[in-house]
């Protein structure tokens, strides 16, 4: 039962043998103490077998991570008798489409591992039997892969228990610390797993299990919050949105030791709404989490950025730019503190201030910003990269607007070059390079050329766009009219 939970997942199982498993560990741990305290125990290295049935589909991605690590995510009894494994091995590679894998395991008890193992020949109900028991989780690496038979049915699988000083277990060790839910404390971690590993279902399970144990409103809170995270993964927002306004309630009347859980709240509340297109709400939202998080945090957080960037796109979608522009500025602020000088999260905001500022009719702002922009992207990408096109191209919009329109042909012509060596022939970006140089020239006075290169962007507009497309009778019009000053 114990192993079967663990593998299965089965939350609600795990929390009611929790003792067990805690008991399990501790007896492994003083058996493994009491047997590998002399020099000559703990020197001598030793073969181990443990024989299982894979799907195919699981076998093949064992095959991909050869040279990785594996895990063994329960308690893993292994045998000295190769013999017996073997034979268990033999039995599963004939049912369904299962491989059968025997796993030669092995051990040099000299190197320093936090994952205990023990002989259980002493303690074991049959004392004749010779295993050794792992605690869990247990990590070996993938030496080698051989198949037994013709038909691949049988497999066998070499691995090395590894030691802490591995240099992919610290890593991986590091990536578990910061993503794994470091903020949440005994059973909502286990909880908080099961969400990052998608077992939704499990997860949802185990916290309406808690939520029935407890008596604690604050812990209630705390549950609700989860379930909400739960529906929203599972795009069941309404029910996300009643999740997250009991748990708010509870705080409304108890406050929370920690005021930013409110603020979270409402920023997951407000990205919800965001999603339904309910900006009204979500725009309410996201100003409460915004006042908490200017209350609460420090000028430079992430959090408080990324506060200020949703209000921001609310602000757009209410046409509201000067306020949209003066919370991308304030989320870029931050972002330069924390972010790398040329990280593309500061590239989003300068596109996003320029490109407002731009349609606010601010060209000065527009050019500062894009211009930044097209200075981060030259440091990091290849010169003929299609996103330099597109800073090129905004940075000649904005001088034909500024009436420079010698400065906006030498951008637009960069745009041009960039997308003819990345594009095909019939894609639009190319329409719309021909048209904006055929438009600055046509502002230069050069009607000449202006009508060579917006007949080229009819052209291209005719195989790329639809008879009915919008952008392809304002070309048209474009060309009329410089026919007309001919």
């Amino acid at each position: 039962m114990l192993n079967y939970a663990l593998r299965t997942m089965n939350a609600e199982m795990i929390t009611c043998i929790s003792f067990f498993i805690v008991d399990l560990h501790q007896q492994i741990v003083q058996l493994h103490q009491e047997q590998y305290k002399s020099k000559s125990s703990s020197s001598a290295i030793f073969t181990v077998y443990h024989a299982q049935g894979l799907t195919k589909v699981d076998f093949e991605q064992l095959k991909k991570s050869r040279g990785g690590l594996i895990s063994f995510n329960n308690f893993l009894l292994t045998s000295k008798n190769s013999k017996h494994s073997l034979s268990f091995a033999q039995d599963n590679g004939t049912k369904g489409d299962l491989v059968g894998v025997m796993f030669i395991m092995k051990i040099d008890p000299s190197q320093s591992s936090s994952i205990p193992f023990a002989s259980i020949r002493d303690v074991s109900h049959s004392h004749t039997e010779d295993g050794i028991l792992f605690s869990m989780p247990t990590l070996f690496r993938i030496n080698d892969i051989k198949r037994l038979t013709a038909n691949n049915r049988i497999q066998e699988v070499n691995l090395t228990l590894i030691n802490d000083k591995d240099k992919d277990l610290a890593v991986l060790t590091n990536y578990i610390r910061q993503d794994n839910t470091p903020d949440k404390q005994g059973w909502f971690q286990l909880g908080s797993i099961l969400i990052k590993m998608n077992y939704l279902d499990k997860a949802e399970q185990f916290y309406q299990f808690l939520l029935d144990q407890t008596k604690d409103v604050t812990k209630k809170a705390a549950i609700y919050d989860q379930l909400g995270l739960i529906k929203n993964i599972e795009e069941k927002y309404s029910e996300a949105i009643t999740f997250y306004e009991k748990s708010i309630a509870i705080y409304q009347k108890t406050p929370p030791t920690n005021q930013l859980d409110l603020a979270n709240l409402y920023f997951s509340i407000g990205i919800i709404y965001s999603k339904m297109d309910n900006t009204s709400k979500a725009i309410l939202s996201h100003t409460e989490a915004l006042k908490i998080r200017e209350q609460f945090l420090p000028s430079d957080h992430l959090d408080l950025a990324k506060s200020y960037g949703n209000v921001g796109l609310l602000c757009v979608s209410l046409n509201d730019y000067p306020a949209a522009i003066s919370y991308f500025e304030k989320e870029l602020i931050i972002n330069e503190k924390i972010f790398p000088s040329n990280h593309p999260g500061l590239v989003v905001c300068l596109m996003d201030i320029g490109m407002l500022a731009y349609n606010n009719g601010n060209y000065s702002k527009a050019l500062s910003s894009f211009e930044k922009a097209l200075e981060i992207r030259q440091k990091t990408l290849s010169p003929n990269h299609l996103d330099l096109a597109e800073l090129y191209n905004n940075i000649g919009l904005v001088y034909n607007s500024m009436s420079d329109h010698s400065k906006a042909l030498s951008n637009h012509e960069k745009a041009l070059e960039i997308r003819e060596k990345a594009l095909p022939e019939n894609h639009p970006d190319l329409g719309a390079s021909f048209n904006n140089i055929g438009v600055t020239y046509e502002n230069m006075e050069n009607h000449v050329k202006a009508c060579s290169f917006l007949v080229r962007s009819i052209e291209n507009g005719e195989r790329s766009l639809s008879p009915d497309d919008p952008i392809l009778q304002l070309r048209k019009d474009n060309l009329e009219r410089i026919k007309e000053k001919m």
